[in-house]
């Protein structure tokens, strides 16, 4: 995984430095987390990593394409290392749990708008909002 890791890295004419492979590996190994769990992932085998190393690298791995930055409405926001593949999200309005969604029809759906005005459409941002299966659980409602 490394290896491939530094690929992605010089593919973006980025430097391959221990911060951005912490940084990437935690995101693999941990989707959908806030910056202070970056940190904190990162810093668990890398404790002299500063907090503002932290934040420079995900702004250039973000700049770079190879994490994408999501914010639902009211969230957070968060990073992820899946990118590239127009793929949407559910958040939990309980706990705020996220997961991803794969497009349900066909390569990319989302990306044919029923009316583009002239604009050249590369991307589509869906969030499907609900309650996550434990939230239900904890609910006290007797109608779920």
């Amino acid at each position: 995984m490394r290896s491939d890791v530094e690929a992605q890295l010089r593919a973006a004419s980025l430097r391959v430095t221990r911060p951005r492979l912490a940084v990437l590996a935690a995101l693999r190994e941990h989707p959908h987390v806030d910056t202070d769990t970056v940190i904190t992932l990162v810093r668990a085998d890398h404790p002299t990593v500063s907090h503002q190393a932290v934040y420079d690298v995900l702004k250039a791995l973000t700049d770079a394409g190879l994490i994408r930055r999501i914010q639902p409405a009211g969230a957070t926001a968060r990073y992820e290392a899946r990118t590239h593949d127009n793929h949407h999200h559910v958040v939990c309005r309980g706990c705020g749990a996220i997961a991803d969604v794969d497009c349900a029809v066909g390569h990319a759906p989302c990306l044919t708008a029923s009316e583009d005005h002239g604009f050249v459409i590369d991307e589509a941002e869906v969030v499907y909002w609900g309650t996550c299966p434990e939230c239900r659980k904890n609910r006290k409602d007797p109608d779920d």
